[in-house]
Parts: C-alpha cells; sequence; structure tokens
C-alpha cells in the first residue's frame, strides 16, 4: 500500500509538471503531428485487421448461440452493434493500443533517461517532462477517438461481409439489427472511454519510462510495467465510468 501511494503522489507530481511551464507553442505543434503519426495513424492498420475480423467471430459466435425460433434474427446485427460500440472497439483497442503504444513510449523516453539525454534538457533548462510527454498525450487523446470511430465501422461491416458470404444471417436482417434502438449517447460513452484510456494509456508508460534508472534491461522492465499498470488502471476505469455513465 505504501508503494502504490508513493508511486501515484510521484505520478501526480510529474503530471504537474508536465502541463505547467509549456515551451513554445511552435515547438509542440511540430512534435504533436509527429506523434499524431508514430501513436495513432501507425497503429491503423492493425486496428482496423483486428476489428473486422472480431466483428466478423462476434457474428458467428451470436448466430450460433442463438436456438430458439422465438429469437428474431435481427438480433445478430443488434448484437454485433452494441458489442463493438460499448466495449470491443473502445475497451479492447485501448488494451491493444497500450501494448503497443505504451511499451514504445516507456523505451523512448526510458533510453533517453539511462543515456542521460533529458539530464541535458535541464541542464539547458527545458521542462524535459513537459516538453517530452505533454506532445504523446495530447497526440493520443486527439487521436485515438477518430481510430475507435473507424474500429466501429469496420467492425461492424466484419459482421456485414460475414452476412455476404454465409447464410447464417439474412442482410436484410443484419442491417435491421444493426439500425435497432440506436442511441447515439452510446458512441459519446465510447469517445469519453476512449479519451480518458487515451490519457492513461501515455501518461502511465511514460512515468515509468522518465524514472527508469540503470541499463537497458531496467528500460525493459520499465516498459513491462508500464504496460501492466496502464492495461490495470484502463479495466478499473472502464468499470467507473460505464457505473457512471450507463447505470
Amino acid at each position: 500500500m505504501g508503494s502504490f501511494v508513493f508511486h501515484l503522489g510521484k505520478y501526480i507530481m510529474l503530471l504537474w509538471r508536465v502541463f505547467s511551464k509549456p515551451e513554445k507553442f511552435s515547438i509542440y505543434r511540430r512534435r504533436l503531428f509527429d506523434e499524431m503519426i508514430s501513436l495513432g495513424l501507425d497503429s491503423l492498420g492493425i486496428i482496423m485487421i483486428i476489428s473486422l475480423f472480431m466483428g466478423a467471430v462476434i457474428t458467428i459466435q451470436t448466430a450460433a448461440n442463438i436456438d430458439s425460433a422465438f429469437i428474431p434474427s435481427y438480433t445478430i446485427g443488434f448484437t454485433t452493434r452494441q458489442s463493438s460500440i460499448l466495449e470491443f472497439s473502445p475497451t479492447i483497442m485501448a488494451l491493444i493500443l497500450a501494448g503497443k503504444v505504451g511499451s514504445n513510449i516507456a523505451s523512448e523516453i526510458g533510453l533517453m533517461r539511462v543515456s542521460e539525454q533529458i539530464d541535458a534538457l535541464e541542464i539547458m533548462g527545458v521542462n524535459s517532462a513537459s516538453f517530452l510527454i505533454l506532445p504523446k498525450i495530447l497526440a493520443s487523446v486527439f487521436i485515438n477517438p477518430f481510430l475507435i470511430v473507424i474500429s466501429m465501422f469496420v467492425s461492424i461491416g466484419g459482421g456485414y461481409l460475414i452476412a455476404m458470404a454465409t447464410d447464417i444471417v439474412t442482410i436484410t436482417d443484419y442491417v435491421e439489427g444493426i439500425q435497432l434502438d440506436f442511441r447515439p449517447f452510446h458512441v459519446v460513452y465510447a469517445l469519453i472511454k476512449t479519451s480518458v484510456f487515451a490519457f492513461l494509456l501515455t501518461s502511465i508508460p511514460a512515468y515509468n519510462g522518465y524514472y527508469a534508472s540503470g541499463s537497458a534491461l531496467d528500460v525493459g522492465r520499465a516498459s513491462t510495467a508500464g504496460v501492466v499498470n496502464s492495461m490495470i488502471l484502463i479495466l478499473i476505469t472502464n468499470y467507473v465510468l460505464t457505473q457512471l455513465l450507463l447505470i
């Protein structure tokens, strides 16, 4: 418990440094676009592939588990849509990004720490925490909602392709299901979760990397800790936000 409180306080103090005394906006603007590409657009391919196949799998599994003739076929499309929007796209994609992006962030900043590049920035009077971490947080919070919206469409589209390629559900029934009782707030809820998750999956690995010390092996441990901690916090936050926003 004492270790948790220690790291929590240290994490909050780092965030205070990150969001205070910013450097010139022109510097951040250049870094912001670079980070959007590195942390967001470079992950678009894997997000689309996973979303496509997961949407197809959800459709097949839902159809396979509907044994009653009293359950209408459009339930398959409805279930695929709800699963994709409410949980799969915002949460599962966040966990995947935490593994891919989080490890890169922790490793990059950790290597800068052990190679004394961060110390050099401090000597030059640069707020190293803000300079290195803030563009990553802002870029992720901005670009991740776009990635998740794409994931939603691709996931639902994966189910549509299954409806076209097989006879488990007709296209008419599937489309009726994805249109049935659509609530725009569910998309808003998913995007709120996405923004919070984006903050966590960048700031927590950045914290672990920023305070890494020792050799490259220690940087690897910091990277692993950053990914694990961010995933745990994402799952806990997912429960809290669901409790607050949907119930």
